[in-house]
């Protein structure tokens, strides 16, 4: 028998692509699925963004980069993060990534280990947990709360931290959730962490440019306190629909930048080459494709919302950022994970569980409004009738 560490017997996963694979494979025997299940924009990547890649492959970017990534695309990255934040970052403080998750990786890995406390937010994106248990780390759930708006607490994080914390993890705008944690509560967050200096903080922006109703997304960036401490997770994932480019940025402080550079060189060695010129191109090209695209998601997400509410035994807080709802579902009687694996049995509508994302999960579904209305109303019909027997 192979003995394999013990990090690996603890390692999870992301159920949505569990889900994914069902959901195909009741497609290919007939089913007609309509997936609200995978976190991942229904659009093709803009036009331009694809002939760069080509262009740079034409031009003979074939080979290895450096291991933080081109120089252009980290000045890119370094524009970007000027125009909306308002904060100069160097390009040697950025580390262009094989996707948003490494980012993750790097940082719980960095600072986990046995012993140690890493604080995260649940409901939550699940490789926060799954990669803190995976070093041996102690995983502390931050409670996102309904009746909070799907924020964070400040005062609730910080009551959290204790001399074992060595890193703690926040997501504004938040997956499963779609909840934007307000610029009152991250300044009480950020004057809150000066009494702790020793410990780390993992800011996941990756929906930062997702957020309606006039709401703001405050990057922690903008606390020049907390910059000798703080990593910054982006990328191209969702805002400009590159999720299988695989290409991801961070932002890490000068204290560590060399420790997450030879990180790479160790795992990934560098990012691929044309996807990084592309990568330019949506940060530097026009930005109409993602303004349309925001704009239908605007108009699914009311959508949602208003067909959601009409479900007996449903009820849904409109979304104030990134592409999902989080619908309460415990006035059904059924267990989120029951009800997420027969609604797509029975009607071929993929929906992924509460628990899914963590303890506080429960009683709740995650609906992906990545897809067109007519296949959301569809789905939403097809719940409605399903529970109403």
């Amino acid at each position: 028998m192979l003995h394999t560490t013990p990090g690996f017997e603890r390692i999870g996963e992301e159920n949505a692509f569990a889900v994914l694979a069902r959901a195909t494979e009741l497609a290919a025997g007939g089913m007609d699925v309509i997936n609200l299940g995978i976190g991942q924009p229904d659009f093709p990547t803009p036009p331009h963004i694809v002939e760069a890649a080509v262009k740079a492959l034409r031009d003979g970017h074939h080979g290895y980069t450096p291991a933080n990534g081109i120089l252009p695309c980290r000045e890119a990255v370094a524009r970007r993060t000027l125009a909306t934040t308002g904060v100069d970052v160097s390009p040697e403080n950025i580390m262009i990534m094989p996707g948003g998750k490494v980012t993750m990786f790097a940082a719980i890995l960095m600072f986990g280990e046995p012993g140690a406390e890493i604080c995260y937010p649940d409901p939550g994106f699940p490789i926060y947990r799954s990669m803190i248990e995976f070093t041996g780390a102690t995983p502390v759930p931050i409670p996102v709360r309904e009746e909070n708006g799907f924020a964070f607490s400040a005062d609730e994080a910080l009551s959290l931290i204790t001399e074992k914390t060595r890193l703690v993890i926040v997501n504004s705008p938040a997956n499963p959730t779609g909840g934007v944690t307000p610029r009152a509560e991250i300044e009480k967050f950020a004057a809150g962490l000066e009494r702790f200096p020793g410990t780390a903080v993992l800011s996941d922006e990756i929906y930062d440019s997702m957020t309606y109703d006039g709401e703001e997304h405050v990057s922690l960036l903008t606390f020049p306190e907390l910059r000798d401490r703080l990593i910054v997770l982006n990328g191209w994932s969702k805002t400009w629909a590159m999720t299988g480019w695989r290409m991801g940025w961070s932002i890490w402080p000068d204290a560590i930048c060399d420790k997450v550079r030879k990180l790479a060189v160790n795992c990934w060695s560098c990012v691929n080459a044309p996807a990084q010129y592309a990568g330019i191109a949506a940060i530097d090209g026009p930005q109409d494709d993602v303004e349309a695209m925001m704009a239908a998601f605007d108009r699914r997400r009311m959508l949602v919302v208003e067909k959601v509410n009409a479900i007996d035994g449903l009820s849904c807080r409109t979304p104030k950022g990134a592409f999902y709802a989080f619908p309460n579902i415990s006035a059904t009687g059924w267990k989120a994970k029951e009800l997420a694996s027969a609604l797509l049995e029975k009607t071929g509508t993929a929906t992924i569980g509460g628990p899914d994302f963590g303890i506080l999960g429960e009683g709740y579904l995650r609906l992906s409004y990545a897809n067109s209305e007519e296949n959301i109303a569809r789905a939403l019909k097809r719940i409605g009738n399903f529970l109403a027997g």
